[in-house]
């Protein structure tokens, strides 16, 4: 299948998007739909909570699984096998510093972990000077998995000044 016209056009940051063993259909449908919007690549590592064919996944996705890049993965070691370049963040509730405070290059991957666990401890320890964070009150425990992921993806794109996005709307009719 040919790319649509309007993808072709854009000139992005490319980004990968990794969740590690995610759980919930309706955020990685939530997710793959931003990926689509930002021209990210989404990597699935497994085992995942749901199937790919999932309803909810689809339908939180609506009509745009058709554009994205996605991979899938067994498993954290198999995804390290085969992207082996590049810049890996990890984002974690248990890191010191926050998503704004470092600068996301080009072809990086943001790492994500499942919904109840957040990443595995050893990987975070194996990896803690490049771990972030999104800030939060003390007592709350994290946010929603699809919500972080914006966040921190919308501030690469920012550090990068959005590539060629469309920037600016319009209202349809002038009032």
């Amino acid at each position: 299948m040919a790319k649509p016209s309007f993808l072709m056009e854009v000139k992005y940051m490319k980004i990968n998007v990794v969740l590690v063993e995610p759980e919930i259909p309706q955020n990685t449908g939530n997710i793959a739909r931003t990926c689509v919007a930002v021209g990210a690549c989404l990597h699935l590592v497994g085992p995942m909570g749901f199937s790919i064919e999932d309803k909810y996944l689809k339908r939180a996705g609506l009509d745009y699984w058709k554009y994205l890049k996605l991979y899938y993965y067994d498993s954290l070691e198999q995804f390290f096998n085969f992207n082996k370049e590049g810049v890996f963040f990890y984002s974690s509730t248990k890191a010191e510093k926050s998503y704004h405070e470092i600068y996301y290059p080009d072809n990086c991957y943001i790492l994500f972990g499942k919904e109840t666990k957040g990443l595995p401890e050893w990987l975070l320890k194996a990896n803690y000077n490049n771990c972030i964070r999104i800030p939060m009150l003390e007592n709350i425990r994290s946010l929603n998995l699809s919500n972080s992921v914006a966040v921190i993806v919308y501030e690469a794109l920012r550090q990068n000044g959005f590539g060629n996005m469309k920037l600016k709307g319009k209202l349809t009719t002038q009032g």
